[in-house]
């Protein structure tokens, strides 16, 4: 009955997964919406059966996605597949719905990893070279404007400004790969409740913002980053490396100072109003109050700041 059911499943979110690959391949106006969705019927999939059942329905639907769509879709399939399954093997496994976004986080790095690469050695497609492209058409834009009105130094120093710019985005190229993995983790895992929710009847859901801390090793991470960065040439792979690890170690440590501002709300009884407000207002004097949010996070992980505070109010 169990083996039967896991066919019968397995056969109609496959179905539904290579309507949504179609409809995201075939139709523009809405292939937005249906992207979004494309990893839900591995979440639901895997949260009823585990990661073994969910690699076969993957790999079925790798084999219909070529007979169905293109070449192109394989990629797709290869991200949305691993990066749902990796969320629905956690909901299955009962781990914690945070715990669950980093191994869906993971997943999605991974097919991201290989959507990078199938792009670049099958289709002969370099997203570093094509986003490069497209910097430099924005910077002769920028540049042909200035010098229609006349500033011809100043279009020089906005070049060089914006080239500087560029650089330093290719360089943190792998930041972007791990930031775009957390974001599509957060936005399927959220989806999937949703639909989870409604269709088994569960009470799945993220616990409050409030509540997200990061393992305290984050911190010894940073440090290592930290001062490996400091040796190293400038330009050289292990400066490169530093960098890129020292910014997403960075951008974590911020979003635990921000949880952390909205847990001292809670615990003080002020307004849901004023955290939100305080989070606006760092993100509009970024320079100095972002640093001192990613302080705070540190601060809040290395002493236990929020247990302290718990136990003495």
């Amino acid at each position: 009955m169990q083996q039967s059911k896991k066919i019968t499943d397995g056969a109609i979110l496959t179905s539904v997964f290579i309507l949504l690959l179609l409809i995201t391949v075939f139709i523009p106006v809405l292939n937005i919406l249906s992207l979004i969705l494309l990893p839900i019927p591995f979440i639901l999939y895997a949260s009823r059966h585990d990661w073994k059942a969910g690699l076969l329905m993957m790999s079925a639907a790798l084999v219909l996605s070529l007979f169905f769509a293109t070449i192109f879709s394989l990629p797709t399939t290869v991200m949305m597949g691993l990066g749902g399954i990796m969320i629905g093997s956690a909901i299955y496994q009962k781990v914690s719905a945070y715990e669950t976004w980093a191994r869906g986080t993971f997943g999605f790095i991974i097919g991201l990893v290989f959507a990078f690469l199938f792009t670049q050695f099958i289709l002969q497609v370099n997203w570093i070279e094509e986003f490069e492209m497209l910097a430099m058409e924005s910077m002769q834009m920028t540049q042909g404007l200035l010098e229609q009105f006349g500033a011809v130094e100043q279009s020089e120093q906005v070049q060089e400004l914006l080239q500087q710019q560029v650089d330093y985005l290719i360089d943190l190229f792998p930041v972007g790969l791990a930031m775009a993995a957390i974001a599509m983790a957060f936005i399927s895992q959220w989806m999937g409740y949703k639909v989870i929710n409604r269709i088994e009847r569960k009470g799945l859901y993220f616990p409050p913002f409030r509540q997200l801390e990061f393992p305290i090793a984050l911190i010894w991470i940073y440090l290592v980053a930290l001062i490996v960065s400091l040796f190293p040439e400038p330009g050289s792979i292990l400066f490169l490396a530093a960098q890129n690890v020292l910014m997403l170690t960075g951008i974590l440590l911020m979003i635990q100072g921000f949880s952390f501002i909205f847990f001292y709300a809670h615990l003080k009884k002020w307004s849901k109003a004023i955290p939100v407000l305080l989070v606006v207002f760092a993100f509009l004097v970024p320079p100095v109050l972002l640093y001192l949010v990613r302080i705070l996070g540190i601060i809040d992980m290395g002493f236990r700041l929020r247990e302290r505070l718990s136990n003495g109010k």
